[in-house]
């Protein structure tokens, strides 16, 4: 491995190891005796376990069991119930929490079934039971109940039709799970709502721009501010009106006709005795990737935290951040420019690839047609280590990749547009392999000019 790839990969490998989920958990919480504490981002917590008859462990996400391996360490024989759900290939064995797989980024049949059985446990909860709840990225399709309405009758199908329309229109995850969270049993605070009045901690850490507690995981804790007619109105501005089943459009418009209940907001008696912590976010990775640059010679620089947009799109800033860097704007050489946060692909193709992916190869694209000045190195990787239905985190383009390309530019301007980056990038060795992370807090890019 040359040296300028393996300063890329040594420094995503820094920023994932950064957000560590059973790290996060072990700085998070403690125990002395009978007194639990929560210390976090925000105001800390103190709970007396004495006063409690059970403490429950729920977790789901695609860092749930370590995060729920780390809750075990803490508080040992006290737990007496709960259950960890996460993504297929991510689950890991735990001493005393049952673990489920589901499906993610679209739910499946096993989602519908962890949902189920959170909301099974969730009817016997009382005062004296104190719930542990840990989130992560992935939970919003790993726990999937549908509203339940005897007149309209919305189905997992309808769901999963509704989440794939979703994710193809380009929406951002805020947007995507407003919709999901109105059609949902279990997210927007309907959790808590089932909850109540347990005294419920939940732990987060962030896959979201911004750090939105009603919107990572679609908030199953947390109150939400959106409606049935912001819902509605997502469905419309994306066109999505002929792709939406009838059970969830149905439910959307009975919603805003006030003939379903909303999801609960601020001041509702649900979140009287539960309290949000944040434990790790995408700034976190990204700190660490800075230290580390300037350990390894390159002065460092985080451009931004909250990237969103269209991949393809958000690439020409990357690839101009490259050249422009060999005339040290915004940095002289050697320079690193770190940003992280969550792009978009509107899916128009039938190939095969995720945003990462698609990045790096619009990256990749634009260099071949303006190379840079001198050598320079992209990655881009989801922090979790899939990116898209592929076994890849994202791609890598350093100049020998470049060079391999330059042959190849017509077939690699037609993957692109028919969002087939997987294999385009496979064909060059530019793709990035890390296997499931066991951690999430959405996606990182790096510029590396020596």
């Amino acid at each position: 491995m040359e040296p300028l790839e393996a300063d890329l990969t040594g420094l995503f490998t820094t920023a994932v190891a950064a957000v560590d989920p059973a790290s996060l958990v072990r700085s998070a919480l403690s125990l002395e005796g009978n007194l639990l504490t929560v210390q976090a981002k925000g105001p800390s917590l103190r709970c007396d376990l004495s006063s409690f008859r059970e403490v429950w462990v729920l977790a789901a996400g695609k860092a749930a069991c370590p995060m729920a391996r780390a809750a075990e360490e803490i508080l040992g024989d006290r737990i007496t119930d709960g259950l960890v759900v996460t993504k297929y290939g991510h689950a890991r064995p735990l001493e005393r929490l049952p673990v489920k797989e589901a499906g993610h980024p679209v739910p499946d049949e096993r989602s519908l079934e962890a949902g189920e059985a959170f909301l099974r446990l969730a009817s016997r909860a009382d005062e004296r039971v104190l719930v542990l709840l840990l989130i992560s990225g992935g939970a919003s399709s790993l726990l999937t109940l549908p509203y339940r309405d005897e007149r309209i009758g919305l189905t997992l199908d309808d769901l999963l039709t509704t989440t794939r329309a979703l994710l193809e229109s380009g929406a951002p995850i805020s947007e995507v799970n407003c919709v999901r969270k109105h059609l949902s049993g279990l997210k927007g605070g309907r959790l808590a709502r089932a909850l109540s009045p347990a005294r419920t901690v939940t732990l987060v850490l962030s896959d979201v721009i911004g750090d939105d507690l009603s919107t990572i995981a679609s908030g199953p804790t947390v109150p939400d501010p959106t409606t049935f007619a912001d819902a509605l109105a997502i469905v419309h501005r994306y066109g999505m009106e002929d792709r939406l089943p009838p059970g969830a459009k149905a439910l959307l418009e009975a919603g805003v006709r006030g003939e379903v209940p909303e999801t609960p907001k601020p001041g509702d008696p649900a979140f009287d005795r539960v309290t949000t912590h944040l434990v790790g976010n995408n700034l976190t990775a990204l700190r660490a990737a800075s230290s580390e640059a300037r350990r390894r010679g390159y002065t460092p620089l985080i451009l931004t935290a909250g990237l969103e947009g269209e991949a393809r799109e958000v690439a020409h800033l990357f690839a101009a951040l490259m050249r422009d860097a060999a005339r040290g704007i915004p940095l002289s050489p050697p320079c690193c420019i770190l940003a992280g946060g969550e792009t978009t692909v509107t899916v128009t193709g039938s190939g095969t690839g995720g945003r990462n992916q698609e990045m790096a190869l619009a990256v990749l694209l634009s260099l071949l047609q303006r190379p840079a000045l001198r050598p320079a190195g992209f990655l881009s990787g989801g922090t979790d280590g899939t990116d898209g239905p592929t076994d890849a985190a994202g791609g890598l383009i350093i100049p020998r990749i470049i060079e391999h390309a330059r042959p190849h530019l017509s077939r690699l301007r037609a993957a692109l547009a028919d969002n087939d980056a997987y294999h385009a990038l496979a064909s060059l060795d530019a793709l990035l392999v890390t296997g499931p992370t066991g951690t999430n807090v959405c996606d990182i890019q790096i510029v590396l000019v020596p």
